[in-house]
């Protein structure tokens, strides 16, 4: 019963990371909130370029303390919305391990 609650507390906070995150993407690139799919490619559209990623990193490190160190600046960690997730969620766990 406790496991299950903790798996629906860590559900509902990967949603609410994930909202946060798209709500950032759609103010910073000023793009219409319905064109933009978990999956959309952020740089190969446009939504956000180079300088877009540095304030990307710095949104994550205020808002989830999450430092980006040079190698995992990798397109991968950043193409879309689920992969940022995906990347923010592998570090704070990484945190939360430590």
């Amino acid at each position: 019963m406790l496991k299950n609650k903790f798996i629906n507390h860590v559900k509902i906070i990967i949603m609410k990371l994930k909202e946060e995150i798209k709500n950032y993407i759609i103010e910073a690139s000023l793009e219409d909130a319905d064109k933009i799919k978990d999956d959309t490619l952020i740089f190969d559209t446009g939504l956000l370029d180079s300088m877009g990623l540095l304030f990307l990193i710095e949104f994550l490190n205020e808002n989830y303390q999450v430092e980006v160190i040079d190698d995992e600046l990798n397109p991968k960690n950043f193409e879309s919305i689920n992969s940022i997730v995906s990347f923010v969620e592998g570090k704070l766990k990484t945190q939360a391990a430590v």
